[in-house]
């Protein structure tokens, strides 16, 4: 008996070490330190990072310092409605009244950074993965972030900038990355969908760019756009080691091997994507 006590202590203990050691499985939120949360399907631990999957095939991920994690909150499930309750008496009814007056406490929940990026991306038509890649070189999901040039907030829009754009609140994480993605989709378009060159406009500014050519010899102008490119080629990779494993599980094949496809929205051409900003002109 008592062999057998033991040896199911034993079995619990490292099922228990199993469950913690794997990543997260479930839909959960990732509250970082300055109070933004990232919702994620999963979770992974790279080193010095946490790398959040933000869909259920793993495609789009985000990576974030795990110092900068404050904590992570199981996303509640959908309330059910609540039966109402039938009253017995007159002092049950007086009671009821006096709950319903008294005034009620609103909990602020986090701001999600996926619905902000989602909707300002969805605007725009722009990839979301390229938008937080732009905010994590920016300001590392910062959204106080201010550089020793100005910039400020997420996407590190500068006064002018964000005043041109109609930003009013710069600190505001839907109003700047709103502002910035807008921004980011104008200096694609002012260079026929260039990556390479809008991200060096972001960085250095239009004038710069078009002073040089392309990409300005500087060395943080480059670094920033090899970082962004860099990090956005990972995440079109994970897309397309996605995309055969949806395609092998869809029923429908009924579309031939060569059928022309309608073309998409202009937008980021992956061939761009992944060009490399050693390309330029001094």
């Amino acid at each position: 008996m008592k062999k057998a006590i033991e040896i199911a202590r034993w079995t619990a203990i490292i099922t228990l070490l199993a469950v913690t050691a794997l990543p997260c499985a479930a839909a959960d939120s990732a509250v970082l330190r300055n109070g933004f949360a990232i919702r994620h399907e999963r979770r992974q631990v790279i080193g010095t990072i946490t790398r959040l999957y933000t869909s259920a095939d793993n495609s789009s991920f985000v990576d974030i310092p795990t110092a900068e994690i404050d904590h992570f909150e199981e996303l509640p499930a959908e309330a059910a409605p609540l039966e109402p309750k039938r009253l017995e008496s007159a002092e049950d009814a007086a009671g009821s009244q006096s709950k319903l007056r008294a005034p009620a406490k609103t909990v602020q929940r986090p701001v999600d950074l996926n619905e902000v990026v989602e909707a300002a991306s969805g605007t725009y038509h722009l990839d979301p993965d390229l938008v937080n890649s732009v905010i994590r070189a920016e300001s590392g999901f910062n959204v106080r972030a201010v550089s020793p040039k100005g910039a400020q907030g997420l996407m590190q829009l500068m006064p002018r900038t964000a005043s041109e754009l109609g930003v009013q609140n710069v600190f505001d994480p839907q109003a700047n990355v709103e502002g910035g993605t807008r921004y980011l989709r104008e200096l694609l378009e002012r260079y026929n969908f260039d990556l390479v060159k809008a991200l060096a406009a972001y960085n250095a500014g239009p004038h710069r760019v078009e002073q040089y050519g392309g990409v300005p010899p500087y060395y943080e102008t480059k670094a920033y756009v090899a970082r962004i490119v860099r990090d956005y080629n990972k995440k079109l990779a994970a897309k397309s080691a996605a995309q055969p494993a949806a395609q092998k599980n869809s029923p429908s094949k009924s579309a031939p091997k060569h059928s022309p496809e309608a073309k998409p929205h202009k937008s980021i051409p992956q061939t761009q994507a992944k060009a490399t900003p050693t390309q330029t002109s001094n």
